[in-house]
């Protein structure tokens, strides 16, 4: 359910700005973005998981909220990042 150090490393390479970034929008929406799928991957097993699945909105949410506020600062980043992604907005 949770992501490996290794697998987040790899997410914080592929997606930030500089060297040094782990900050970034670009960076917390694709963490997010791994976290989100290793818990749909979950509940495909476990229908009745009820806790998680709040957290998973919550999740969701808080995705939505940095995309927004990406949208609202540099346009060209939020669609570079949800074609990187794959998301669907």
């Amino acid at each position: 359910m949770s992501i490996t150090p290794d697998r987040k490393a790899e997410v914080i390479s592929a997606h930030a700005r500089s060297e040094r970034d782990t900050g970034s929008a670009e960076v917390q929406v694709a963490i997010l973005s791994e976290r989100i799928s290793n818990l749909t991957g979950h509940f495909k097993t476990h229908k009745k998981d009820n806790h998680s699945r709040r957290g998973l909105l919550k999740l969701v949410s808080q995705r939505r909220r940095l995309l927004d506020h990406l949208k609202v600062t540099d346009v060209g980043r939020y669609q570079s990042l949800i074609e990187t992604l794959g998301l669907r907005r």
